[in-house]
Formats: structure tokens, C-alpha cells, sequence
């Protein structure tokens, strides 16, 4: 196996498996899981870039090669940092209250337009959209929490067991809702996509001030941007911690709506004619 390559069989035991100590050797001191938050401690800090088998061997007072007893390189070490640092997705929403009004009825609108609360579980009764939404802003939290894990989630790669536990509470969030399996595959993916995104744009990360140095003087050449970053905001604009992220996931979970009503038959429709009469 070349240097920097996957053992997958091995990778496949670490994520999935039984957790099992070295099989050869003295007796164990450490773990794969101890090792894997010693490199998000690194990873934390300085990055992939600055992830090395030599500084997490440092970090636990161990030398490098003690390390591979547990795992078997960095490319395995990080699929196991990403599953940690995700961990496990927010809860599912209780079942509603059936003696509440409208229980039994339409869904009772959810408060701040059907989202929950930042460290609260999605309320009881809450649908579809505000699952989506509140799985989406946590997996925000989780990557800008650990940048690094950003680009590690990136490609086609073994996923954890926590991770497909994020992929599974949008799968479920959307049953019953009309969309075929693969196209809540798809919102998965670009849920995550979307997160990944914008984790990636923190608010205030001074994105129109850094496009305006860039512009100015060259306002023939961009004339669209320039007159956007010049135009003074509307008055009825919301205000709201993280206004890019607050867009583009409504427009998102918009479009999703949108899609379901068109697939869904309305009272005061007909069935086209199949015949003459």
C-alpha cells in the first residue's frame, strides 16, 4: 500500500467495527477513539496542514509509532476525527400533543418561522421544513466549531456511523412527504453542501467590504457589483445573526415546498378527459 493511500478494510473496522485493541504487543493505553480527539485537538488548532502523526504521538506522550498500533495512518485518522466532531445529529421531534388544538388537524404553526431555538431539538409536532432547517444549522455550528472538517467531509469516502446518522434524520424527516428516496438522498446532499458552504462564511466575515476594495476603481469592469455594494439596504431588511445562511436555506427549503405542491392534488382539480363521451 502506498504512502498517503486508505486501508479500507482497516478504516471499514475503525468506524464500524467492534471496537478491538492492537492484536499484537503490550497491553493498550490508548484507543482509536483517544487517539482521533488528540488529532481534532491538533486539527483545531493548526488545521489538516498541520495534522501529523508526529504531533498527535506528541500531544499523548507516546511516540509515532506506538500510534499506528491504533490506527493505521493519517488519512484514517482523519475519517475518524470527522465522525467524532460531527457526532450524533439532533434529536428527532416528539410526537405531537393529540389533545393539543389542531393536533389531529394542519400542523400547528411552529414559532420564528418553524425553527428552533439554537440548542433546542426542533419543537414537538414540528414538519418537514423545520427539521430541515434546524438539522441544517446545527451541521453550520458543528463545521464552524471544527473548520477543518470542512474540507475533510469534501469527495467519495467511507462515511462514519454518526455521519450517516445525519443522512438518515433528513431521510426520515422527509417521509411520507411525496418525494421518491433518491430525491431525499438529494436533499441530504445538498443540505450538506449548503452547510458546508456557509460554515465557511461566518457572520461578518466582512465578504461586501473585502468585494468593495476589490471593485473600487474598477467599477466600468463590474458595474453590476458596484452598483450593488453601493445601494443603501432596504429599511424593512431583516435583521438576524446570520443573514446569508438565513437566505439561502429558506430559498432552498422553499424550492422543496414548492416541488411537493406541485405534486400534490388539489381539492377543486379534475383528472383530464380519457375518452369521448
Amino acid at each position: 500500500m502506498g504512502t498517503g493511500e486508505v486501508d479500507k478494510k482497516r478504516l471499514f473496522e475503525l468506524l464500524w467495527g467492534t471496537p478491538v485493541g492492537p492484536r499484537r504487543g503490550p497491553r493498550p493505553t490508548l484507543s482509536p477513539a483517544v487517539v482521533a480527539r488528540a488529532g481534532i485537538a491538533v486539527a483545531d488548532a493548526d488545521g489538516l496542514d498541520g495534522l501529523t502523526m508526529q504531533r498527535v504521538a506528541e500531544s499523548l506522550a507516546v511516540t509515532k509509532m506506538a500510534l499506528y498500533r491504533y490506527v493505521p495512518g493519517r488519512a484514517e485518522l482523519v475519517a475518524l476525527m470527522l465522525d467524532a466532531a460531527l457526532g450524533e445529529p439532533p434529536p428527532a421531534p416528539a410526537a405531537p400533543d393529540v389533545t393539543a388544538p389542531g393536533a389531529l388537524g394542519e400542523p400547528t404553526p411552529v414559532p420564528t418561522a418553524d425553527r428552533a431555538a439554537p440548542g433546542v431539538p426542533a419543537p414537538a409536532g414540528a414538519g418537514w421544513r423545520g427539521q430541515l432547517d434546524d438539522w441544517t444549522r446545527r451541521l453550520v455550528e458543528r463545521f464552524r466549531r471544527h473548520p477543518w472538517a470542512q474540507a475533510a467531509a469534501v469527495g467519495a469516502r467511507l462515511p462514519g456511523p454518526n455521519e450517516l446518522a445525519w443522512v438518515e434524520r433528513v431521510v426520515a424527516a422527509l417521509a411520507g412527504t411525496g418525494l421518491t428516496a433518491s430525491e431525499r438522498l438529494d436533499v441530504a446532499t445538498l443540505l450538506v453542501g449548503h452547510a458546508r458552504n456557509l460554515a465557511a462564511l461566518p457572520p461578518g466575515s466582512g465578504r461586501e467590504a473585502a468585494f468593495g476594495a476589490l471593485v473600487h476603481g474598477r467599477e466600468d469592469r463590474f458595474p453590476a457589483l458596484a452598483a450593488a455594494l453601493s445601494a443603501p439596504a432596504p429599511r424593512d431588511s431583516p435583521t438576524t445573526p446570520d443573514p446569508t445562511l438565513d437566505f439561502g436555506l429558506a430559498r432552498i427549503l422553499d424550492g422543496i415546498q414548492t416541488l411537493l405542491h406541485t405534486r400534490t392534488p388539489h381539492p377543486h382539480s379534475h383528472p383530464p378527459p380519457t375518452g369521448r363521451s
